[in-house]
């Protein structure tokens, strides 16, 4: 007779003529399954679902999606960013109330289903169901390594259609005007890096003086800034690797930074003993970080001042890649400046771009071939 695999346990018959199997479960425990053949008791016992690493029947565990979701959720923490790590315990408490009391192990691609339409019929955003359905499968994928589910059943559903949202950008002559507006004032330093080197607005917040040179005109990307709830803020690590860059200043930026730098020491010796020395470039008064918030305010006045369509600030880094393709700059370069981890993400969200690009190409062959033949 053929081996058995591992994993199919003790197949033999009974003195009633039945046939049974016997099987280690992952939690010591033993399994049994019956039938009238050898053959339909081996099959039953490869069909149990089984564990990923060990090949053995799972254990028939107890425990609910909303207190996994807890546990996965706390040790989880060390791992994200401290913003990203609250994004996740609101979406859980918030959105996934309606499957907290099902059994882990029984929980169905169903029940997923469900769960999405009920919360797009009150209310919730198709975006806020997207990353509900990214934190769902982030979780029980952890789970399926672990052990106790069989599979990611979240892989088995297709969450809401991501609304589709034109990106806005600033031309080239909206951008001289808006510019123009800050001349002179405390942001514009700011303002002039974040289109000329499509910095994140964290990213910005958080540049100190010594990872900028003035002299040979750059500027190293190290940390990001995150702020929480009331007044409280974190240092992280940019974004991804790749965001940790170093990035080539402009004259324009230069200029802008060496008179920022002189209003912030003149603000630093009136505020006498109550300066805090964090060494960032955009400090406030006082030289604690300029809040979001205060950034976000300024930006959406300063749009008004120049009478310039009404776009967020992160859109000022949209217009910094959106000018550098259209005037033919090589993607890799424009993907290197932004941090993004591939080339194609960059030809991917400024796809928008790319028939300028196409043309410029027609006009080159036009160039080496002579035109018409």
């Amino acid at each position: 007779m053929k081996r058995r695999a591992n994993g199919e346990g003790a197949v033999y018959q009974r003195k009633d003529g039945r046939w049974e199997g016997r099987v280690s479960l992952g939690d010591g425990g033993r399994q049994s399954v019956f039938g009238k053949t050898q053959r339909e008791v081996i099959d039953k016992i490869r069909a149990l679902p089984r564990g990923p690493e060990s090949g053995l029947p799972l254990p028939k565990g107890h425990a609910l999606v909303g207190e996994y979701l807890a546990g996965w959720l706390e040790s989880s923490r060390p791992r994200v960013r401290p913003r990203t790590w609250i994004r996740y315990e609101q979406l859980a408490r918030v959105h996934a109330g309606a499957i907290a009391k099902l059994p882990l192990a029984k929980l169905g691609p169903q029940h997923l289903d469900r769960l999405y339409a009920a919360r797009l019929e009150a209310g919730a955003a198709p975006m806020t169901v997207r990353h509900l359905h990214a934190l769902l499968h982030k979780a029980i994928g952890q789970a399926e390594k672990w052990g106790l589910v069989a599979r990611n059943v979240v892989t088995l559903v297709s969450p809401p259609r991501a609304p589709h949202h034109e990106m806005t950008t600033l031309s080239e002559e909206q951008t001289r005007a808006f510019l123009d507006v800050t001349a002179g004032e405390r942001f514009e330093a700011l303002y002039v890096l974040a289109v000329t080197t499509g910095m994140r607005q964290g990213e910005i917040l958080a540049l100190r003086w010594r990872d900028v040179d003035l002299d040979h005109p750059s500027a190293q990307i190290q940390q990001s800034i995150q702020f929480l709830a009331g007044s409280r803020y974190v240092f992280t690590p940019p974004k991804t690797v790749k965001s940790r860059r170093k990035v080539e200043l402009t004259k324009a930026a230069i200029v802008a930074l060496r008179r920022h730098r002189t209003r912030q020491l003149e603000e630093r010796f009136a505020a006498v003993g109550g300066w805090e020395e964090l060494d960032l470039v955009f400090a406030n008064e006082v030289g604690r970080p300029t809040t979001a918030d205060r950034l976000r305010w300024n930006f959406q006045r300063t749009l008004v001042r120049a009478n310039l369509p009404r776009i967020r600030f992160h859109d000022l880094r949209h217009t910094a890649a959106t000018l550098l393709l259209g005037r033919g700059v090589h993607p890799k370069i424009v993907s290197e400046m932004l941090g993004h981890s591939t080339t194609a993400i960059t030809l991917d969200l400024y796809s928008h771009v790319t028939p300028t690009m196409q043309r410029e190409a027609a006009a080159i062959f036009d160039s080496v071939l002579g035109g018409a033949r």
